[in-house]
């Protein structure tokens, strides 16, 4: 990952949920906020509906593995909190890839203009 960190501060998971814009898919449900830094930071969770600890660590395994092929396409200098769901146990990191290069980059960016210049 080129130009992201990782999120590890509950606190900074906290407000992306409470603050952040919704991008809902079948398979990941994303946490769009806008931050002050020139790079992105992201964070990737999988809940106890998701499966057993197979099926979570491999939910992981294809977000970080999507995020890596999209990444460039994505804008900088955001705060991302991607959220695992059950559907996503059956299917492919291309998959997920096609989503966020795609219909996932367009409502995302729709969602950033929509913060305009609102940063908290």
């Amino acid at each position: 990952m080129l130009r992201t960190e990782t999120l590890t501060q509950n606190k900074d998971f906290l407000t992306l949920y409470r603050h952040g814009k919704t991008v809902v898919s079948p398979y990941v449900v994303l946490y769009v906020k806008k931050n002050r830094l020139g790079r992105n930071r992201l964070g990737i969770t999988a809940g106890k509906k998701v499966g057993n600890a197979v099926c979570r660590n491999r939910a992981k395994r294809v977000i970080r593995a999507a995020y890596r092929e999209a990444e460039e396409k994505l804008p900088v200098g955001i705060d991302m909190v991607i959220v695992a769901r059950a559907a996503i146990c059956d299917i492919r990191s291309t998959e997920l890839t096609k989503f966020l290069t795609g219909q996932g980059l367009r409502r995302l960016n729709r969602c950033l203009s929509e913060m305009g210049g609102n940063r908290k």
